[in-house]
């Protein structure tokens, strides 16, 4: 007789299977066992635990160990500022140097840079990335990246072979004044082709913003901060292809575990993972990392 009963030892039966079969996913190894990279293309300080910098950095480390995660792009200080003021921007900017000088080999810095003061942000680009260690250009919400103020620092990143890694969102309410969507940031793209550009979140509606950067090969979106959604990653190699899929957590907002199962429990080719989880990302900075002296 079939009842509820019945039921419920199939499925436990099926479950046990299922778990005896499934091989392990959450690690920073392949099928073949070879270690796979791992860079994470955005990363912050502001909530990880510590007073200083450096400890704060000294546990992000601790908790990327947990998770294979070898290098983290690391940018904006604390307290988060979404509209700095020039001596903001160098307080947060020297957090993360601090940071980085702290762990060289487990951290690249992304300089904060503010449209709203284009001058300092320039002078601020020079003192970080032309004359500093760091290797890209971290904006966030401070002017809707779509306004011509942005063009002289897409252009001075360009130049220099660093990547902008531009915050993106779509909310149902309607976004902050200053802050970015996808479709801000394809205009943007279009007028810098030689710019590689990064959709952070991938615009949060993901199957939208997806959609939305499509067409702009300059683009390519990264997977942090949003929940772990079944299908995100599948749905960004399908349109996108793999080669513009890039991992990143949103640490410390959101935790390295739930980022990172995105792309480790997706259903896609073991050679596309690799891709997303850091080869990618490695890419695209080669050229700045080689122009410094740093190992790609």
């Amino acid at each position: 007789m079939f009842n509820r009963r019945t039921l419920l030892r199939r499925l436990c039966g099926s479950l046990s299977l299922a778990l005896a079969q499934a091989k392990p996913r959450f690690s920073s190894t392949t099928e073949t066992n070879a270690p796979t990279l791992i860079w994470d293309v955005h990363c912050h300080l502001s909530t990880a635990p510590g007073e200083t910098p450096e400890e704060r950095m000294t546990q992000l480390v601790k908790f990327a160990d947990r998770l294979g995660i070898d290098r983290v792009m690391l940018s904006l200080g604390f307290p988060l500022q979404p509209d700095p003021s020039p001596q903001q921007l160098r307080e947060e900017n020297d957090q993360v140097l601090q940071a980085v000088r702290r762990w060289p080999s487990r951290a690249f810095g992304f300089v904060y840079l503010n449209p709203n003061h284009l001058d300092f942000s320039l002078r601020e680009f020079d003192r970080c990335v032309r004359d500093g260690p760091m290797v890209g250009v971290k904006l966030w919400v401070a002017r809707r990246c779509n306004a011509p103020e942005l063009d002289p620092i897409i252009e001075r990143a360009a130049s220099l072979k660093a990547p902008i890694l531009q915050h993106t969102w779509l909310k149902v309410g309607g976004n902050e004044p200053g802050e970015s969507t996808p479709n801000d940031l394809v205009e943007l793209a279009g007028r810098h082709p030689q710019a590689a550009i990064i959709c952070g979140h991938a615009g949060g509606d993901w199957e939208r913003g997806i959609r939305v950067v499509r067409a702009t090969k300059n683009v390519s979106i990264e997977l942090a901060g949003f929940d772990p959604t079944s299908g995100v990653v599948e749905m960004a190699v399908r349109e996108l292809g793999a080669e513009r899929v890039i991992f990143g957590s949103d640490a410390g907002g959101r935790s390295f575990a739930s980022q990172l199962g995105k792309v480790m429990g997706a259903e896609i080719p073991e050679t596309a993972r690799k891709l997303i989880l850091g080869e990618n990302l490695r890419r695209m900075l080669t050229p700045i990392l080689k122009a410094k002296g740093y190992k790609a």
